[in-house]
Parts: structure tokens; C-alpha cells; sequence
């Protein structure tokens, strides 16, 4: 039986646990580079057309 770090393995195991927990918020929360680009655009354009259909009162 080889001997081994127990301050490595508790290291290993608590990278693996945030690891873990960092891919289920990225399923959760994260959004592609593709789809933040979509909706800043598709923001803009929205943003676009209502400050063309405003009427301006003079």
C-alpha cells in the first residue's frame, strides 16, 4: 500500500466539488457567446425601432 498526502487528496476532492458545482450553475444560469451576442443585438434593434415610431411634441 502506497502512503499518500491526505492535505493533496482533501485539495483534489474540494477542486472536484467546486468544479462540480461551477458546471450545474454554468447548465443553470450560463448563456453561450452566440446567444449573449443574439440578445444584445436583438435588444438593440428593439431599442432601434421604438425611438423610431416616438412622436417628438415640439
Amino acid at each position: 500500500m502506497k502512503p499518500i498526502n491526505l492535505n493533496k487528496a482533501r485539495k483534489a476532492k474540494t477542486r472536484a466539488e467546486a468544479k462540480a458545482k461551477a458546471d450545474a450553475n454554468a447548465v443553470r444560469f450560463g448563456r453561450s457567446k452566440a446567444q449573449q451576442v443574439l440578445e444584445a443585438s436583438q435588444a438593440e434593434q428593439a431599442s432601434k425601432r421604438l425611438s423610431q415610431l416616438r412622436f417628438e411634441e415640439e
